[in-house]
């Protein structure tokens, strides 16, 4: 059998369109679950929308609408985001969704099982924003003196009735699993922040809201809906059939990674795994907390600038392979990065078209043109047994390295590096030269190229799935002594444009 592999992106607040955070998040994903399935793996990738809390019934009533309306409109543009960026997810899950309720209100009853929740009265700093509560000391002043979370979004006083989850209590084993598990989160630097805020001790948490009542209901408590971040949280188990259990329970828990943005690193690595801790339920392996993208320059991106990336828009204009290239290659994956349109045409131009498109594209415009369109067997001389090997070390050691451990630029490095390899190959041996001295070294060094553009191809497809595809069916078509049809561009050349095309 093989083995079962699960990730999870963070599940999308939808009060607002998708943007490309969103899609970062989401392809950076669906590149890892595609890569883990070309190893053989049998993996479960879950993402989705949180529909619930204070912020949508706000929105809602903002748009005339019901937040169960307002959930519904924006989820659809986040599936829709998914599906056009070829997202392989196996769930799509809504907060909204049956079995999701009941997920949650199971993981309630464990809690309270466990005596970790105690009804109270909370006083506090609470960010509708985030959705988010803040100590006192996390808060600061703007300059017109107003008081904003870590995170720059303003925050109220609130005062009301609420069901208390025991957090304290999980301090020092969530230091301990942290300690024994030092890849439970990454990157590095996420762990020293989250080891240094449990360390400053923890305070029991709200976990219930009577403000409003766009959520799941506490059982027993009608009247108390629950912290949205509970309930969200919920949904990495639901989609894999708590509290059923079952063969998919058995199979994919513990997840192998949540991926999530670094901003929302504590719910995941704090509050999650107390919970979970609470209920009796095994962690899941890794929580991955990637950094933000900001705007060419480095600036953070703001509508009021205008510098805001719409992913979307990018991809109709250049193609979703260029998108899916750009975003991962561009930045070192944990750290924040810029990307803007011009950085993607330059990058994608460059190393795409330019390096790895070209060297496909010639070499099987010569067999085609030269050879009658049948690919021959690789030469036996030394330059072209050194060439295959450094492509064979580049995709089958180097970059499955890289990818593993989330460093996905340095993977696309090492791969180009075989692609650039492939291209000084070509100009040494020059095999328009040699159809006329040659015919044989020309067909043997043509041979050499094709063997090793199909794992070149085969390596990048998780990252560029329908230019890689495309380049692999035109060798598949040579393949048992056929002839291959006259190639067409897998990774054509992009140009500026300012509105869609």
């Amino acid at each position: 059998m093989s083995q079962p592999y699960y990730l999870s992106t963070a599940i999308s607040y939808p009060n607002g369109a998708p943007h490309v955070g969103h899609a970062y998040e989401a392809i950076a994903a669906d590149v890892m679950a595609r890569f883990q399935r070309g190893l053989g793996k049998d993996v479960y990738f879950q993402t989705g929308t949180d529909e619930h809390g204070l912020k949508m019934a706000q929105t809602a009533r903002e748009q005339g609408l019901t937040p169960a309306e307002l959930g519904a409109k924006m989820s659809s543009m986040f599936k829709t985001m998914a599906d056009d960026l070829g997202i392989t997810y196996d769930r799509f899950i809504r907060t909204t969704d049956a079995d999701h309720h009941r997920a949650a209100q199971a993981l309630w009853k464990k809690l309270e099982e466990r005596g970790d929740l105690y009804l109270g009265r909370y006083e506090g700093w609470y960010s509708v924003r985030d959705e988010a509560f803040y100590n006192e000391d996390e808060l600061f002043k703007s300059a017109s003196g107003e008081k904003l979370s870590p995170h720059g979004t303003p925050v109220e006083w609130q005062v009301e009735e609420t069901w208390f989850f025991n957090l304290s209590a999980y301090q020092q084993p969530l230091l301990d699993h942290i300690a024994a598990n030092p890849d439970f989160i990454a990157p590095k630097s996420r762990r020293n922040e989250v080891v240094s805020f449990i360390e400053g001790g923890l305070r029991d948490l709200s976990v219930s809201r009577t403000s409003f009542d766009w959520g799941v209901p506490v059982p027993g408590s009608e009247d108390h809906v629950m912290y949205v971040w509970l309930d969200a949280l919920t949904n990495y188990i639901t989609g894999v059939g708590y509290p059923d259990g079952g063969e998919r329970w058995d199979k994919y828990w513990p997840a192998d990674c949540h991926l999530i943005g670094k901003d929302i690193i504590r719910f995941h690595a704090v509050y999650w795994p107390a919970f979970l801790m609470s209920a009796g339920i095994e962690l899941p392996r890794q929580v991955y907390a990637h950094g933000f993208l900001l705007g060419e320059g480095g600036v953070k991106m703001s509508k009021s600038l205008g510098n805001v990336v719409d992913p979307m828009a990018m991809a109709r204009r250049h193609g979703v392979d260029a998108l899916r290239y750009y975003l991962l290659r561009e930045v070192s994956f944990g750290q924040d990065g810029s990307v803007g349109e011009e950085g993607l045409v330059t990058r994608v131009n460059a190393e795409l078209a330019n390096s790895f498109g070209n060297l496909a594209q010639r070499t099987l415009s010569m067999i085609h043109k030269n050879l009658d369109g049948v690919i021959p067997a690789a030469g036996a001389e030394e330059a072209d047994a050194a060439l295959l090997e450094k492509v064979r070390v580049a995709c089958e050691e180097q970059l499955p390295s890289h990818f593993e451990g989330w460093s996905f630029e340095k993977g696309i490095e090492a791969w180009l590096q075989a692609v650039y390899a492939c291209n000084a190959y070509v100009d040494e041996m020059a095999p328009w030269a040699l159809r006329k001295t040659d015919p044989e070294r020309m067909a043997a060094v043509l041979g050499t190229l094709a063997a090793a553009i199909k794992p070149l191809a085969e390596a990048v497809l998780p990252v560029v799935p329908t230019g890689a595809q495309s380049v692999l069916d035109q060798l598949a078509a040579g393949e048992g002594g056929a002839p291959i049809a006259k190639p067409t561009p897998a990774f054509p050349r992009l140009e500026m444009k300012t509105e869609d095309a």
